[in-house]
């Protein structure tokens, strides 16, 4: 089987057990969104949605994360690690959006990248989720996932991010992307996947390395 056909297959079989995926952090504005994957680096989703309500109720604004005094800032998202530089790239990416972009939230990946605490992964999540675009998000997940599968052997991001946007066809890969998030919490986890009960194991070229470990 090509890579192709392999994707080909898990975009089918990930579509029938996940077909309502969708972004596993909870926002109702684009810039809220921003914060909340700015939050969720090194830091559980469920974590950054125990914090994000109490958070957004207590900035209820773009520009009331711009005008935050650091400290109260940083002691709202304590818990989500990394807090100082976090509150520092929450401020000054809330102050960017509103002195650049009228406070609204770029819809290119350059102008993205422009955003404190904005990296490639941030940006494709928004650009998809927002904006409904072609995007690879590669995170840990997605990049253990598609190279058990064969699909990429490459484990730095970009690199990830190019071979299967190569792959994937475009309005399938944000969808594909979040599918893969809940498969590799349920199924394909980092230290025990569940080969025996994974839907891909048929064609998986890794299902044998880890039935033989099991």
């Amino acid at each position: 089987m090509t890579k192709q056909e392999r994707t080909n297959k898990a975009i089918e079989i990930l579509k029938y057990h996940y077909p309502d995926a969708q972004c596993a952090l909870t926002y109702k504005a684009p810039y809220q969104l921003m914060i909340a994957v700015i939050l969720s680096a090194q830091c559980t989703d469920a974590r950054v949605n125990l914090v994000t309500p109490g958070l957004f109720q207590q900035f209820p604004s773009m520009q009331a994360f711009a005008d935050a005094d650091l400290s109260e800032l940083e002691q709202a998202i304590k818990t989500c690690g990394f807090y100082h530089n976090k509150a520092k790239n929450i401020k000054k990416a809330c102050q960017r959006l509103l002195t650049v972009y009228h406070g609204i939230l770029p819809d290119t990946m350059q102008e993205l990248l422009t955003l404190p605490g904005v990296g490639r992964k941030t940006a494709n999540l928004l650009l998809g989720d927002v904006y409904h675009q072609p995007a690879v998000v590669t995170d840990t997940h997605f990049i253990r996932i598609t190279g058990r599968l064969g699909l990429t052997q490459e484990t730095e991001p970009k690199k990830v991010e190019t071979d299967l946007r190569a792959l994937l066809p475009p309005e399938e890969s944000s969808d594909f992307c979040h599918r893969i998030v809940l498969f590799g919490r349920e199924t394909c986890q980092a230290r025990k996947p569940k080969c025996h009960a994974c839907p891909m194991a048929d064609f998986c070229p890794s299902q044998s390395v880890f039935l033989e470990k099991s």
